[in-house]
């Protein structure tokens, strides 16, 4: 077993996993095996309700292109491109105008454009918003607000992620043919980065750190404060709290997931556990991933890998900025992108 990403063709040591492979869940389980392989239209849906605090302000709406394009400007080109044909938007309701003058409005002239607004008393049944709650419940919270605007197949993206278009395409490849799976489980695919090139140079970040077998995930743990240390070790916050040298090469998500089967019903098992456990902690959150690796290390679903090598750029704070332009600036003057993407 490895935390190792592969960002080339293939990995060093045991196992070895193609860039852009979708990997059969066989190597998981020994059911018998059906074919789920359908061709549904593929729906994107964007994360764009977070508070963005350690940015000091809405990281969704800085413009970073040289045409003036945000961050999500790429990533909806990027999956445009690969084939995806609607974009759902989650967003906290003071966010709606904005997102339609700045996105909607424009996007509907190349895909089907729809948004659900994430609740704080959007629960499931026979649980309430404790007082003085304010803070949003967390990514599994916006992906469950969206239960009746998406079916299945579906990617998950944060809106102040750049992710690149190999990373889209290869979501996409494995939604339109997902492998061979046992029957009943919950089957979805993540694009994997290497742990180094995920980090911010102005503060420590949080990922998911991957155990990934034969380019078939086996959990995702949630660390925290992922920087540098004074001696240059790359450290980070375990879940229980407790520090960790790690590997530059850890497989680590950046929160763009896909499933190609139903997620609901368990991810609404899944919060009214954490409401009945942890909805009186004022800063508790339900992580994605947290779901996710319930669900792994119960057997009850699988999920590919799919290494990417391009280079993630984000904004975690706000010196991260400068940065990201002069990337994406570069990417342009290379062709990958034109200069003004929706002309």
């Amino acid at each position: 077993m490895s935390r190792a990403c592969t960002t080339g063709m293939a990995a060093q040591g045991p196992f070895r996993l193609l860039a852009g492979a979708a990997y059969s869940c066989r190597d998981l389980f020994s059911f018998d095996l059906v074919n789920q392989a359908t061709n549904p239209p593929l729906t994107l849906l964007v994360l764009a309700a977070g508070w963005g605090q350690r940015y000091g302000g809405l990281k969704q709406l800085a413009r970073v292109g040289p045409g003036g394009e945000f961050l999500l400007d790429y990533a909806i080109f990027d999956a445009l491109r690969a084939g995806f044909e609607r974009v759902v938007f989650v967003l906290r309701d003071e966010l709606v105008g904005d997102f339609e003058q700045l996105f909607m409005r424009s996007l509907r002239q190349h895909v089907q454009v729809d948004h659900v607004v994430q609740r704080l008393d959007d629960l499931p049944p026979g649980h309430g918003v404790p007082s003085g709650r304010t803070k949003p419940w967390g990514t599994l919270h916006a992906i469950w607000s969206a239960r009746h605007a998406v079916r299945h197949p579906f990617a998950v993206i944060n809106a102040d992620d750049f992710y690149g278009a190999q990373s889209f395409q290869a979501i996409a490849d494995f939604l339109r043919s997902p492998p061979l799976c046992a029957k009943g489980l919950i089957q979805g695919c993540m694009a994997g980065f290497a742990l180094s090139r995920t980090l911010s140079e102005h503060g420590g970040v949080n990922r998911g750190i991957c155990e990934v077998d034969r380019g078939v995930m086996r959990s995702v743990a949630e660390y925290t404060r992922i920087a540098h240390d004074a001696n240059g070790s790359l450290t980070g916050l375990n879940p229980g709290g407790a520090c960790e040298v790690l590997d530059s090469d850890a497989c680590v998500s950046m929160n763009l997931w896909a499933w190609s089967s139903d997620i609901f019903p368990s991810v609404s098992e899944y919060l009214s556990d954490f409401f009945v456990s942890r909805s009186g902690e004022p800063q508790a959150e339900a992580y994605a991933p947290s779901w996710w690796d319930q669900v792994l290390r119960s057997r009850k679903g699988v999920c590919s890998v799919l290494p990417s090598n391009a280079r993630w750029a984000g904004l975690t704070y706000a010196g991260d900025l400068p940065g990201v332009r002069a990337y994406l600036q570069a990417l342009v003057a290379q062709g990958e992108y034109p200069l003004e993407l929706w002309k």
